[in-house]
């Protein structure tokens, strides 16, 4: 989309365990806002906000830590092995996290009407959000990768982290439909070499 805002908004995303994390550190090393999703959905989830409390009642104290934390471990062991349910939970927290984002995007534009605003969101294509930002920056890695990390990362087994990687939108889908595409199996240095030529283009955009 075109924006009517005087900065950018670039939605960053990708596959899971492709490297957004290590892509979206390099860009706020280069002087980017980071808008980071996750971040934004733990906060929408603490223990008696609304979000909470509609994923308690609809999911059961059984995704609940002693603390009243929500167990994500607990609750994404439910969601990954049911679409239904994950569309259900995504309903709860991906309007809470949009509201939280735009209020952050124009606080950006208010500070720096040149600002590169990067939003850092996972489910991107899957949420529609691609449809309110300016640009789309995926990030891709091959399959075996992605479960290689998965394992090392989280734990999983092999078949889940296939079940989770599945659990997305395929990223060549993803990547007919970015704007910018950088390979997260690139080698630090060069990676770094490339966010920040990219950087350099969004600052002209902005």
């Amino acid at each position: 989309m075109v924006s009517s805002r005087p900065m950018i908004l670039v939605g960053l995303t990708g596959g899971v365990a492709t490297g957004k994390s290590t892509v979206a550190k390099m860009f706020e090393r280069c002087g980017a806002l980071i808008i980071d999703a996750d971040a934004l959905a733990h906060h929408v989830m603490k223990p008696g906000k609304p979000a909470w409390r509609a994923i308690v009642k609809t999911f059961g104290k059984t995704v609940l830590n002693p603390d009243r934390t929500l167990n994500r471990q607990a609750l994404g062991a439910i969601v990954f092995r049911n679409r239904a349910k994950l569309r259900r939970l995504e309903q709860i927290i991906h309007p809470r996290v949009a509201r939280h984002q735009l209020a952050l995007t124009r606080q950006a534009a208010r500070k720096d009407p040149n600002a590169v605003v990067i939003y850092d969101v996972p489910l991107l294509f899957e949420a529609g959000i691609d449809k309110r930002v300016d640009k789309v920056l995926v990030v891709t890695a091959d399959r075996e990768t992605q479960i290689a990390r998965l394992k090392k990362r989280n734990g999983f087994t092999r078949a889940e982290a296939i079940r989770r990687i599945r659990s997305q939108m395929p990223i060549k889908q993803k990547a007919a439909a970015a704007d910018y595409l950088l390979d997260g199996t690139t080698a630090r240095p060069r990676l770094l070499t490339l966010v920040k030529r990219l950087y350099r283009e969004l600052r002209t955009l902005a």
